[in-house]
């Protein structure tokens, strides 16, 4: 029977905002193979200083009302009460607001001593500064964009998301090329923040008018019953607090690991290179495949609102199988791949050879990441961010204690890094698992989740392997071998997969 999609299920929603995820990511990472040869590893380097400030604001001001707002606006959708969902919206938009604007002005004002003793480097206040109204846009955006995700209407945010990629690259290449040249690293680092500002400024209008276009008006707000304050906190708070609390450490770790490499013997614009090929170059190229799942955790916290609320337990086991298995089927073979021809492709992209370091150490890690990750979305949607919570927490003090024990020493340095990385993912994942284990009773499909997708994705990395070195070794052009590689493997993956038995016509079925 063929498979259809319908525009209100789960699958299209989920397809939808996959291909999104692909098409946006390919761009991203384009942009940022381009801008990082534009401002050198060192500039790389500052940029992801200021970046941790970023997330820390946005953890005390929007994190937790996104995911508050997505997850009442699906149970009120799935209820009927389409005013409650407008009513909501407006709601946490407003707690946004009185959030940001304290926190904001403070960040501005304090942008000076925040550069030199938190950041360790006064070249990253203009950054600083810029990045508030950069904030405050993106706020409104993602506010607006889960609201979206929770009523199951994905196109509006799907074409503003790739929309916005395509800004974000042409402002920030656009304004390197024309006024870098000869500028400070500083103004390097606010020229691309600036580029972040107008693309924030673009998808933020455009998702405001559309949500005035296809949600806001079908019924008359004069009796809107938006969800309580209390109601809207218990959601957000745990939420933030605990994206505030990874934010913290995870600032400490990217504060600490250049002057770490300064005391294990680096001088220090090495010691920022360094950290700027690692976690602007390295670490995005391995999370690549992540675009392939990011659909899956978007869709599935209103769906298992949505079950919840309709007292649906066996659903939600479901929902929950399909989102492991989709995470196993999808990234374990992208890893792989990356595995075998990421340091090439990393010193072709990049121009930098230093990419290909760690590489391998972190591709295990980072899979097992991503079901950690899909676990911890679940936890929210089944309203135990308590949980989640406690878990990440634990995960980023381990994570911190790793780095400030090994990074310093002479011979270990960023290896120190990929050792907590590791340690901190397994711990996670198993606190997650055994979370989403006592509240829904589901069992673990050690089959379709772990050997099937395992096997073919060995066979197929086996025979990708010999098959570039072959065709390397034939002449061939790098890129045109890696793609033929990668066409033969992928095809090989599917068949391998369904000679086990695994149906994947219900691989993007959350529902």
């Amino acid at each position: 029977m063929a498979l259809k999609l319908n525009r209100s299920s789960s699958m299209y929603s989920i397809v939808l905002l996959t291909v999104t995820a692909i098409i946006t990511q390919g761009l991203g990472f384009v942009y940022r193979v381009a801008m990082s040869r534009m401002v050198g590893a060192e500039v790389m380097g500052l940029y992801q200083l200021i970046m941790p400030v970023y997330s820390v604001v946005m953890s005390l001001t929007a994190i937790g009302l996104t995911v508050a707002v997505s997850r009442l606006s699906a149970e009120y959708h799935a209820l009927g009460r389409q005013k409650s969902v407008q009513a909501t919206l407006s709601r946490c938009l407003l707690l946004f607001f009185a959030l940001f604007l304290p926190i904001g002005a403070a960040g501005i004002a304090g942008s000076d001593p925040i550069s030199v003793y938190l950041l360790g480097d006064a070249r990253t206040q203009l950054g600083l500064i810029l990045l508030i109204p950069c904030i405050f846009f993106t706020g409104i955006e993602n506010i607006h964009k889960h609201c979206f995700y929770g009523v199951g209407n994905v196109r509006p945010p799907a074409a503003v998301e790739t929309l916005e990629q395509v800004v974000r690259m042409t402002a920030v290449l656009g304004l390197l090329f024309f006024f870098a040249a000869g500028k400070s690293e500083e103004k390097t680092v606010g020229l691309i923040v600036a580029g972040m500002v107008i693309c924030e400024i673009f998808s933020s209008t455009c998702l405001v008018a559309l949500f005035r276009k296809h949600l806001a008006g079908r019924e008359s707000r004069s009796d809107a019953e938006p969800a309580s304050l209390r109601r809207i906190a218990s959601i957000a708070v745990p939420v933030g607090l605990t994206s505030l609390l990874g934010t913290i450490l995870s600032s400490a770790n990217a504060v600490l690991i250049p002057q770490l490499l300064v005391i294990a013997g680096m001088n220090r614009d090495d010691a920022i290179a360094s950290f700027g090929v690692l976690f602007g170059m390295t670490i995005p190229l391995l999370y690549l495949p992540s675009a392939l799942i990011a659909a899956l955790g978007l869709v599935l916290v209103p769906k298992l609102s949505e079950s919840i609320a309709l007292k649906q337990p066996e659903a939600v086991r479901r929902r929950i199988h399909r989102a492991l298995l989709g995470t196993s089927v999808l990234v374990m073979p992208f890893t792989a791949l990356l595995t075998v021809v990421g340091p090439t492709l990393g010193v072709l992209m990049f121009g930098d050879p230093g990419v290909g370091n760690y590489l391998r150490e972190l591709s295990l890690p980072v899979l097992l990441s991503s079901y950690q990750g899909i676990l911890g979305t679940a936890l929210n949607g089944l309203n135990r961010q308590g949980a989640a919570a406690r878990n990440a927490i634990v995960c980023n003090v381990i994570q911190l204690v790793f780095t400030a024990l090994l990074v310093r020493i002479p011979g270990v340095g960023l290896l120190g890094f990929v050792i907590g990385f590791a340690v901190s993912t397994v711990v996670g994942l198993v606190a997650n698992w055994r979370s989403v284990v006592k509240t829904t009773n589901i069992k673990l499909n050690v089959f379709e989740w772990m050997v099937a997708p395992a096997l073919a994705t060995i066979l197929m990395a086996l025979c990708v392997n010999l098959l570039y070195a072959f065709l390397c070794n034939g002449g061939i052009s790098v890129p045109h071998a890696a793609l033929i590689s990668f066409g033969f493997g992928g095809v090989l993956y599917v068949l391998t997969l369904q000679l086990q038995g695994v149906s994947l016509r219900t691989l993007f079925r959350i529902s």
